[in-house]
């Protein structure tokens, strides 16, 4: 793949990550459930391709 590809997709990805990490804070914070655990799921689309790529996982709350 290009290097211009590959920076695009690299940028995309930080900013997903980021401003994520970043909500999710901010909703565990608003909850004020600290200490629970949660099921989570990230959908990545591009309709253009007819992709659809999820990723599922568990966030463990602090204490």
């Amino acid at each position: 793949m290009s290097d211009d590809f590959n920076m695009s997709m690299r940028k995309f990805l930080k900013q997903v990550g980021v401003t994520s990490q970043q909500a999710i804070e901010e909703a565990v914070r608003t909850a004020g459930d600290a200490g629970k655990d949660y099921d989570v799921k990230a959908v990545i689309t591009i309709e253009e391709l007819g992709l659809t790529h999820e990723v599922t996982g568990r966030i463990k709350g602090r204490n």
